[in-house]
């Protein structure tokens, strides 16, 4: 499965964008979908995730009532809203996709297919 995430851009303090997640060469059926984050000379971090079946959705603290993962069956995407955006935010966005339990929900180590990224500079 190959994923590609897009969406990212510059965007003002208080702002909203929207990341798409989208599969190829396979489907995101069986998997658990997440977003994770990296800003420089920081460690990757945890945003959100959902279930692709049964659509349970998993955030960070930094990002619950701000954020909101999605899945669009038809589409075989998954998107994630951020709205109300904060300089911090600013970092290179992943989506990753794996057979990822409640447990692991925010470990890097339970995904196995990881995409190239998008960048989101919060920024006035």
């Amino acid at each position: 499965v190959q994923l590609q995430a897009s969406g990212g851009g510059l965007v003002q303090p208080g702002g909203s964008l929207r990341l798409s997640c989208t599969a190829s060469g396979g489907s995101f059926s069986g998997y658990s979908v997440g977003w994770f984050r990296q800003a420089p000379g920081k460690e990757r971090e945890f945003v959100a995730a959902i279930r692709w079946s049964g659509g349970n959705t998993y955030y960070a603290d930094s990002v619950k009532g701000r954020f909101t993962v999605s899945r669009d069956y038809a589409k075989n995407t998954v998107s994630l809203q951020m709205n109300r955006l904060k300089p911090e935010d600013t970092a290179v966005y992943h989506c990753a996709a794996g057979r990822a339990i409640v447990s692991t929900m925010r470990s890097p180590n339970a995904y196995y297919y990881w995409g190239q990224g998008t960048l989101v500079t919060v920024s006035s």
